[in-house]
């Protein structure tokens, strides 16, 4: 069976503020289910127009995402898969990975904060220039037995369901998680005690809500009734 790959990744993301908002959502959850090492974080006006969304797993597999007033630019590392720049030394991309990036989005790889050691450690890289009509990657090809970790690293962003945060969440933070409260916080509703009570029982509202609002999350603190 054939893995999916990048090419059918460009196929399954959302528009790019419907990426945004999701990316928003899933800083808000882990920031709730684990404010000290979440996993998913989100930075409005990381530098002067460009908001940025960040996933590290803690095991070694990670993506970024710039919504860049120019587009969006996005790459992800998995570091078990076949693409990986470390099958080779020195470290080289899978062939193809970045051919097309158009030049408005190009400064992006070489970005120091998304290089380590001065290399850009990506399996996947997607971009979207504004008012493109479709997401594009480069021409890379994979055998059946390939993969570059797009069939899992971005599934929370292409399924973007309750359901399936749920099921990461609780196997991630090993713990119940109120599918309810998910729903709420993914449809963008401001929050509210009752969903922080959800999701974090002992959670303090008020250092909630400012990281909510930090976030660019809107926030109802409102005394419960």
């Amino acid at each position: 069976m054939r893995t999916m790959t990048v090419h059918t990744l460009v196929t399954a993301l959302p528009d790019p503020e419907v990426l945004r908002a999701r990316c928003r959502a899933l800083a808000l959850l882990d920031a709730l289910l684990d404010p000290d090492l979440p996993t998913h974080t989100f930075f409005p006006e990381w530098r002067p127009g460009v908001d940025l969304a960040l996933m590290d797993n803690g095991s070694g597999d990670q993506y970024a995402i710039a919504f860049d007033p120019a587009g969006v630019f996005l790459h992800g590392f998995d570091h078990e898969c076949a693409a990986t720049p470390w099958r080779v030394w020195p470290r080289a991309h899978w062939p193809g990975l970045l051919d097309g990036l158009p030049p408005s989005l190009a400064h992006y790889p070489e970005d120091p904060e998304f290089q380590f050691e001065e290399f850009l450690d990506a399996t996947v890289c997607v971009w979207r220039e504004k008012n493109a009509p479709t997401w594009s990657c480069g021409p890379v090809t994979f055998t059946a037995d390939e993969s570059d970790g797009a069939d899992w690293l971005f599934t929370l962003l292409t399924d973007g369901t309750p359901d399936t945060y749920v099921a990461y969440a609780e196997d991630y933070f090993e713990r119940p998680v109120t599918r309810t409260a998910v729903a709420t916080v993914q449809s963008g509703t401001p929050l509210t005690r009752e969903t922080v009570t959800a999701l974090s029982p002992t959670a303090d509202f008020a250092a909630v809500a400012l990281r909510a609002r930090e976030l660019g999350y809107a926030v109802d603190d409102r005394p419960t009734a």
